[in-house]
């Protein structure tokens, strides 16, 4: 039996990709765990193998096709021997929701056939049956055929009042599923709220609409432009940071460290370790100093999980990393344990795989806190955009030499940097983000103490 191939969900914010390579062609061979197409991410380019064995009958993505779905047909698998025709006939595999939904169909299936059973069988009183809650007969629409649809759906319909032969499903072959009614129902509600007479005066103004990119091209006729489609990475932050700014009640502590201490101290052990290749940049450590700190400071690192705050006990932390298009934030993961030369070392692989798009899913998801430096593009300060579920992120300026007043009440030049720590203060309160960067700008500007 012909089966159809899926667009995979390789990451678990992945929505739609790109069909970058296809590594198979028409009538190939594959066996399970066969390495048949790479896929684009909205972060990283992946290799996809098959699930079954059988030959490539049709592929019916080409490749550098964009904003294929997820679960949308990609190709058609036939057995060996079979004839092209079935090509036509493929079924579906069934995915997510409509998985449930196919238990769903099982389980009455499997309730319908043991009832009888159970009840000839049984010398109980009738009430003492247990009751089988039974999906509503299959409706029909105005001409009198039967609109196709799942038990699940059918039930939710009865019980929303929601008329199915007005539905277009969006199941195989058209079949009428659980979110189709759910949509359907979202709209009668907001149509019936828009109907209902106004309980107040003056009613809050609905949010605005997005503007298309029509609407906006009209501005500008007659200017000179390039038109720049959106690839999936951008839609991402657009949508990631959109949803950031507009759900996270931000909070931002400002404060400046003196630097001096830690490029003498860099400068030595630079020297000490040129025998083993390794150089420490400032940002590694800023890493370390980050790391400490959230083991000093325990309460502060933590993320927002919706109905609850999540503790961490290692110290997770994300470093964003420029790349053409878009950024990155891999993870370096309990940076509290590792040594200077290490986090330097992974930080230098983890940026060249991420510019090179080649980091897995788990390398750039999770931790509590995260880094932003634009100090080397000589930016001084600037506040930084939370990356949820993180807790905080520290943005940071550049080291700008400076006159300072000293400990004497004497004026001296100093290496000063500026940072900034957005917080999420409903994860973080005040004072508990002041001290989480009091310990951050004491473990930078007593730079030995980090090795202790």
């Amino acid at each position: 039996m012909a089966t159809q191939i899926l667009m995979p969900a390789l990451s678990p914010t992945m929505e739609e990709g790109t069909l970058a390579k296809w590594l198979v062609k028409e009538g190939d061979e594959v066996s399970s765990g066969d390495i048949i197409a790479e896929i684009e991410t909205d972060k990283a380019t992946m290799e996809f193998e098959a699930v079954d064995e059988g030959v490539i009958g049709k592929i019916l993505v080409s490749e550098g096709t964009s904003g294929v779905k997820v679960n949308d047909p990609i190709a058609v698998l036939v057995e060996e021997g079979e004839d092209a025709s079935a090509v036509d006939e493929a079924e579906s595999p069934v995915p997510g929701e409509a998985q449930a939904e196919a238990a769903e169909d099982a389980k009455e299936k499997k309730v319908a056939d043991n009832a009888p059973a159970k009840q000839s069988g049984s010398k109980s009183a009738p009430s003492a049956a247990p009751k089988t809650e039974k999906a509503p007969a299959a409706p029909q629409d105005a001409d009198g055929k039967r609109v196709f649809a799942s038990p699940l759906a059918r039930r939710i319909a009865a019980d929303k009042g929601v008329d199915l032969a007005a539905l277009k499903g969006s199941g195989p072959k058209g079949r009428i599923v659980k979110a189709d009614v759910e949509a359907a129902e979202g709209g009668k509600a907001a149509s019936a709220k828009a109907d209902a007479p106004k309980a107040e005066a003056a009613a809050p103004a609905p949010a605005a609409a997005s503007v298309s990119s029509s609407a906006i091209a009209k501005m500008y006729e007659g200017r000179e432009y390039e038109e720049i489609e959106l690839n999936g990475m951008r839609k991402t932050i657009a949508a990631r940071l959109t949803e950031a700014k507009q759900t996270i009640p931000h909070f931002y502590l400002r404060r400046s460290v003196k630097l001096d201490a830690l490029m003498k101290f860099r400068s030595q052990l630079n020297k000490q370790l040129e025998g083993r290749g390794v150089k420490l940049s400032v940002n590694d450590f800023i890493i370390k100093a980050c790391a400490l700190a959230l083991q000093s400071v325990p309460d502060a690192n933590a993320v927002w999980a919706g109905d609850k705050v999540f503790k961490l006990k290692p110290s997770d932390v994300a470093v964003a990393v420029a790349i053409e298009g878009g950024l990155f934030t891999p993870v370096l993961k309990d940076a509290e344990m590792k040594s200077l030369s290490t986090l330097s070392a992974e930080m230098k692989d983890l940026a060249t795989r991420a510019r090179d798009r080649k980091l897995a899913p788990h390398e750039y998801q999770g931790g509590s806190f995260a880094i932003s430096n634009l100090g080397m593009f000589g930016i001084e300060n600037f506040d930084a955009v939370i990356n949820p579920p993180h807790g905080a992120i520290l943005a940071v300026g550049a080291g700008i030499k400076q006159p300072v007043v000293n400990a004497e009440g004497e004026i001296e030049v100093a290496t000063v940097m500026s940072m900034t720590l957005s917080v999420d203060h409903r994860v973080i309160d005040g004072a508990l983000g002041a001290e989480l960067m009091k310990a951050i700008c004491e473990n930078l500007e007593n730079p030995m103490l980090m090795l202790a």
